[in-house]
């Protein structure tokens, strides 16, 4: 991040006391602060429906944070902490009555920018927006951010979207998704158009196929009224890994304005091949969690978990197909799974370089000749190039070994932390940026083609398919992979 801190703002947090706020806003905002990138007069109110006082919540935000420190990565800071929470002020507010939004108008000082943030439920989105308006709290300045997935299919995040939009223009809208503030993620458009050496090689004359796995060790952790209702499809596929495609598949940005960067990406979404019901069974795979074992402990299936209920048939898992039909990627697959209960967390993108036209060596080692580029989102976040050379030791020959050229950012930056997503995502939001934020029509187009796949299973009414907890989901995604003369890279 840039040594230089923000301008002038206000942020207001609706919703500061829902785990959001509590376990990434917060915490983010402090390390900002820390880290000196905000300014003196920066304030930030707190606002819910509890019936605290400011000293209440300032308590709070101190065990919160002091709680939440990671001891080896980074000691607590009691000046810093002091200095941080008296920033912050508390307002208790029903965000249901108009008359109320008053008060926000006598804290703010309007000679400062107002950045609102909005970690309550979409469902209120409209609803605080409107109360905004009627009491005069924003101006055509005023960025408000939002967190996705903005509604549960196309239509619903037209009806919110459209909340919105009564108030606020889409050059005001800063539509959160938090994997696009990984350092990682950010590194693959430096990746891809900074380096000639992949950007020449980056389309299907080069490249074989993609693999983008995001896996979760973790079972439903007490959300199963909420994820009952969204599943891994919508959950994580929709707004994340999409997103995550998105930046692999697109073609280069004239620059790196956001909008310039938001116009390839709906290019990519606009060309994502359609799923038919006839192609489910070959291009997409759902699965839900049995009872099995997780870190050397039993666990429930995703049936058995509190709260639940018996006849779900709502996936934990999902493996997809993707093709893009378009010049660069066309007779690529891209293979995509995300699931819940599976042996451990972490989130890579895999790109298989096709082989050399002509092979030379032991044709036993033929199976080692594609490279593979490894970008690892989670944990250590970095990049590993496999690359082929010679065995040492005068007795190999030219036996050949696969190893890998590695970049591991922690490392080679050495700095004991990386920030946190929603540390950048934030500084961002105070600076005004926002390429790093969803645009309208992507959302729009990524629920279109997500959709159809959810009216596919709804029309068959096939269940999906079970797997143990512990394992790598059910085994249709392995044969799924494998028909392709495939299979999928675990070495996490």
């Amino acid at each position: 991040m840039a040594a230089k801190h923000t301008a002038s703002c206000d942020l207001m947090v609706f919703g500061a006391l829902g785990n959001l706020a509590r376990r990434k806003l917060f915490p983010a905002l402090f390390q900002l602060d820390k880290a000196g990138l905000l300014a003196p007069e920066n304030r930030i109110l707190a606002i819910a429906r509890r019936d605290l006082d400011t000293s209440e919540l300032r308590a709070e935000l101190v065990r919160e944070l002091r709680a939440q420190h990671e001891p080896e990565t980074d000691e607590v800071d009691d000046a810093a902490l002091d200095a941080f929470v008296r920033r912050v002020d508390y307002c208790r507010l029903d965000f249901t009555e108009t008359e109320s939004f008053n008060r926000l108008n006598d804290w703010h000082n309007t000679e400062h920018e107002l950045i609102v943030y909005m970690a309550t439920p979409p469902s209120m989105y409209g609803v605080i927006a409107r109360n905004l308006r009627a009491r005069d709290c924003c101006t055509e300045r005023t960025r408000v951010v939002v967190e996705k997935p903005i509604g549960h299919d196309l239509e619903s995040s037209r009806v919110i979207n459209d909340e919105l939009a009564e108030v606020y223009r889409e050059n005001q809208l800063f539509r959160i998704d938090h994997y696009l503030g990984k350092e990682t993620v950010q590194n693959l458009i430096a990746l891809r158009f900074a380096n000639n050496l992949f950007a020449s090689q980056w389309d299907q004359n080069h490249i074989s196929h993609v693999e983008i796995t995001v896996a979760e060790s973790v079972g439903i952790e007490g959300r199963w009224g909420y994820f009952d209702q969204a599943g891994q499809l919508r959950d994580m596929v929709q707004s994340h890994l999409l997103q995550l495609l998105c930046l692999i598949a697109m073609d280069p940005p004239s620059d790196l304005s956001a909008d310039s960067i938001r116009d390839e990406k709906v290019k990519v979404l606009k060309a994502l091949k359609r799923i038919t019901p006839d192609m489910m069974e070959q291009y997409v795979v759902r699965g839900q969690y049995t009872a099995g074992t997780s870190e050397g402990r039993p666990v429930p299936g995703y049936l058995q978990e509190e709260g639940a209920d018996h006849r779900s048939s709502t996936e934990t898992f999902v493996a997809l197909k993707v093709e893009i039909d378009n010049w660069r990627w066309a007779g690529v697959p891209f293979y995509i799974r995300t699931g819940k209960r599976l042996p451990e967390k972490y989130s890579q993108i895999v790109i298989h370089f096709k082989p050399a036209p002509h092979y030379i060596f032991d044709p036993d080692q033929k199976h080692l000749a594609n490279n593979k580029l490894i970008i690892r989102l989670q944990p250590d976040e970095g990049m590993s190039l496999r690359i082929l050379t010679k065995d040492q030791g005068l007795d190999k020959g030219m036996r050949l070994r696969q190893g890998p050229l590695e970049l591991t950012f922690s490392e080679t930056f050495e700095t004991g932390r990386i920030p946190d997503a929603y540390e950048r995502l934030l500084w961002e939001i105070f600076r005004g940026n926002q390429y790093l934020f969803v645009r309208r029509d992507e959302v729009e187009h990524a629920w279109r083609w997500v959709d159809q796949i959810i009216r596919n299973w709804r029309d068959s009414g096939d269940a999906p398919k079970r797997y143990a907890a512990g394992t790598w989901g059910p085994v249709a995604s392995i044969a799924m992979i494998t028909r392709d003369g495939r299979s999928w890279y675990e070495e996490a």
